[in-house]
C-alpha cells in the first residue's frame, strides 16, 4: 500500500513538473485582465505563452525581456503609429508568431525596425506581416535564429528616408527562409555575418539591391528570386560564398546588375537563372570563383569582366541570346572558359560528338570599343561592326587572344534545378 501511494505521489508531482515546463498562457484582448501586450509579458515568465487575441493594439517599445512565445491569433495587428520601435527582444529563446505590424517610426539617428533582436541567440520571428515600416526585422549581434514565411512590404521613395527589409549585423548561424520583401531599401542586408543561410525569399520591387552583404563568409544563398530591383544584387569584399538555384531578372536601368561581385574570392555560382537584366554578372576584383551550370537569357550583357578577375572557371553555361555575352577590359586573360553552349555560335560538328569543331571567341572588339564609347551601342547592328569583329577575330589585338572556348556546345545545356 505505501508502495503504491509513493507511486501516484511520484507521478503527481511529475505531472506538476510537466505542467510547469510547459509555462502557462497569459491571454491578451481589450476584456481580459492584460490588456495591453506589454502587461501581458510583464505578467509572463520564461517559458509561456502570451497569447494576443485578434484586434488593433496600438503600442510601440514593446519589450520582450523573457524566454517566451509571443503569438497572435488571426493575426492581430499592432499599430506603431509612427512612433519609434515597435517590438525589441532582449532575452535569448523568443518566439514572435502571427501578427501584423505597421506604421514603425522614421529616425534619421535611430535605425527604428519592427522587430529588432539584440545580442540574444536562438529566436524565433515567424509568419509577420509588416506594413509601413523604415526597418523591418533587425537583427544585431545575435546568434541561432530564424527568420521565417514573413511579407514585408515597404513605400520607399528615396534611399535617405528608408531602411531595408531583413538586416543581419555581426550575426552568425541565421537561417532566412520564405520571406517575401519588397518595397524598401535593401529587400535583405548583411554586414559582417556568417554562416547563414538565405532561401526560398522572394526580393521585388526594392529602392536599391535585393539583397545586399559585405564582409560576410561562408554564406549559402538558394532558391531565392531578385527582381526588378533598383540595382541588382551586390555582393563585396567576402569569401567561401555559395549562389545556387537562384532567380536574377529585370533588374534593368544604368546602374543595374543582375548580380554585382566586388572583392569576392572562393566562392561557387551554380545553376542560377540570369535573365532579362542590364548586366547579368558584373565582375570586380574576383577570384577563383566557379560559374558552373548558369543560364545567361536575354541581358544586355551576360558577363562583364573588370580588372584583377583570375583563376575564375565558366563552363557548361548556356549564353542565350543576350547583346553582348562577355565584356572584358583588358586584353590580358587568366580565366577558363570551356563547355559552354552560345547562342551566337556559328560554327559546326563534323563528327557529331555535340562540340563544335571551331573553338569560340566570345569577346568581340565591339565589346571593347563600347566600353570606353557607351554611345556606339547605337551602331550595334550594323555591318561596320561585323566587319571590325572578324577582323579582330583573325588577329586579336585589342581583346584577350586566350580568351577561347574550346568545346563550345552545339545544344544548349539541360539544368537540373530541382
Amino acid at each position: 500500500m505505501l508502495k503504491k501511494t509513493l507511486h501516484i505521489f511520484t507521478l503527481v508531482i511529475l505531472l506538476f513538473a510537466t505542467a510547469a515546463a510547459m509555462g502557462k498562457t497569459i491571454t491578451v484582448c481589450s476584456t481580459c485582465e492584460a490588456k495591453t501586450i506589454q502587461e501581458g509579458i510583464n505578467q509572463a515568465s520564461d517559458g509561456d505563452t502570451v497569447l494576443v487575441k485578434k484586434g488593433i493594439y496600438k503600442e510601440v517599445n514593446i519589450i520582450v525581456d523573457k524566454s517566451i512565445i509571443l503569438l497572435g491569433e488571426n493575426l492581430p495587428t499592432i499599430d506603431g503609429e509612427d512612433k519609434g520601435e515597435i517590438i525589441k527582444i532582449v532575452a535569448d529563446n523568443v518566439t514572435v508568431d502571427g501578427f501584423k505590424i505597421i506604421n514603425v517610426g522614421t529616425s534619421y539617428t535611430s535605425d527604428y525596425a519592427a522587430i529588432r533582436v539584440i545580442k540574444k541567440n536562438g529566436y524565433l520571428i515567424q509568419n509577420l506581416q509588416l506594413e509601413k515600416l523604415f526597418f523591418g526585422i533587425y537583427l544585431e549581434r545575435s546568434n541561432n535564429g530564424k527568420v521565417l514565411n514573413n511579407t514585408i512590404k515597404g513605400d520607399a521613395i528615396n534611399e535617405y528616408n528608408s531602411g531595408n527589409g531583413i538586416q543581419l549585423w555581426y550575426c552568425n548561424d541565421v537561417e532566412v527562409r520564405g520571406n517575401d520583401v519588397q518595397n524598401v531599401r535593401d529587400g535583405i542586408y548583411l554586414e559582417f555575418s556568417d554562416n547563414i543561410r538565405i532561401s526560398h525569399n522572394l526580393s521585388r520591387n526594392n529602392l536599391r539591391y535585393g539583397l545586399h552583404f559585405m564582409f560576410s563568409n561562408n554564406d549559402i544563398y538558394e532558391y531565392n528570386t531578385f527582381e526588378n530591383n533598383g540595382a541588382g544584387v551586390a555582393v563585396m569584399f567576402s569569401k567561401f560564398i555559395e549562389m545556387k538555384n537562384n532567380v536574377f531578372k529585370e533588374n534593368w536601368g544604368t546602374a543595374a546588375f543582375g548580380l554585382l561581385l566586388k572583392e569576392i574570392n572562393d566562392a561557387t555560382i551554380s545553376n542560377n537563372v540570369f535573365k532579362e537584366n542590364t548586366v547579368g554578372i558584373n565582375l570586380e576584383g574576383s577570384n577563383r570563383v566557379t560559374y558552373h551550370n548558369n543560364d545567361f537569357i536575354s541581358n544586355g550583357w551576360a558577363i562583364k569582366v573588370r580588372g584583377a578577375c583570375y583563376a575564375n572557371s565558366f563552363k557548361e553555361n548556356n549564353f542565350l541570346y543576350n547583346s553582348f555575352d562577355i565584356s572584358y577590359n583588358s586584353n590580358i586573360n587568366d580565366n577558363e572558359f570551356d563547355n559552354n553552349y552560345w547562342s551566337n555560335y556559328t560554327g559546326y560538328d563534323l563528327n557529331k560528338d555535340g562540340i563544335g569543331d571551331v573553338p569560340y571567341r566570345p569577346v568581340k572588339l565591339f565589346y571593347y570599343i563600347v566600353n570606353r564609347t557607351p554611345e556606339t551601342i547605337i551602331l550595334l547592328r550594323s555591318l561596320f561592326i561585323d566587319i571590325i569583329d572578324f577582323s579582330e577575330k583573325v588577329s586579336p589585338v585589342f581583346t584577350p587572344d586566350n580568351l577561347v572556348d574550346e568545346n563550345p556546345k552545339m545544344k544548349p545545356i539541360k539544368h537540373d534545378r530541382s
